[in-house]
């Protein structure tokens, strides 16, 4: 029988839907104009290479070397790596696991997770930003995009199992994994669920 894991229902829904995804948010112009500036903001702080986890077709990846950095991509699913590699060759993307990234200890000035966390199951959470916090190095910045609710639940997103944050919840799990939060937004978008965003920074000792 076979042993199926939580990422490999994931990686199997989005495998399944994943031109469909793709046209329908995998470009910059399905983006919030202040997303991009929070991002292109984000981005301007940080020092050394950034990882995009989660990175999907790659347009956020290729965003963040727009804003200057040195960026490259991982996602579960390797119908988006192939899809990003295509569309943006000049950079680098791999298919991987946010529980083990390629990434080496305290070896990435940033990351972003955009979206990219909102199928973990919550009782599970510390697996994915613990390993953030063991890439990021000391100082060095993460940008967490997430769906926004009063408190943690679960909801049927269109690919598989969602599940939404408050704020102050997610804020602490971020914490806990060795993170100081810097800020916080929200905002609620006609025709779309409440978005959240945290960004923080690595601790120096965990």
């Amino acid at each position: 029988m076979k042993n199926t894991q939580p990422g490999d229902i994931v990686r199997e829904a989005y495998s399944a839907r994943s031109q469909e995804y793709a046209e329908l948010v995998g470009s910059m112009a399905s983006t919030h104009p202040s997303d991009r500036a929070l991002v292109s903001a984000w981005a301007a702080t940080l020092e050394g290479p950034a990882l995009d986890v989660g990175c999907g077709p790659g347009q956020w990846t290729n965003f963040l070397t727009e804003c200057g950095l040195v960026a490259s991509g991982m996602d579960l699913v390797p119908e988006f790596v192939e899809r990003a590699r295509m569309q943006y060759p000049a950079l680098s993307f791999d298919v991987g696991s946010f529980a083990a990234l390629d990434a080496a200890t305290d070896s990435l000035g940033g990351l972003l997770s955009w979206y990219s966390l909102i199928h973990q199951n919550p009782q599970d959470i510390q697996i994915p930003l613990a390993e953030f916090a063991r890439a990021i190095r000391p100082g060095g910045g993460v940008l967490v995009g997430f769906f926004e609710g009063g408190s943690v639940e679960a909801f049927g997103h269109a690919v598989t199992t969602g599940y939404r944050w408050s704020v102050a919840e997610l804020s602490q799990e971020l914490v806990t994994a060795g993170f100081a939060v810097i800020e916080t937004h929200t905002r609620t978008w006609s025709g779309y669920r409440p978005h959240g965003v945290i960004v923080a920074l690595r601790q120096s000792s965990r």
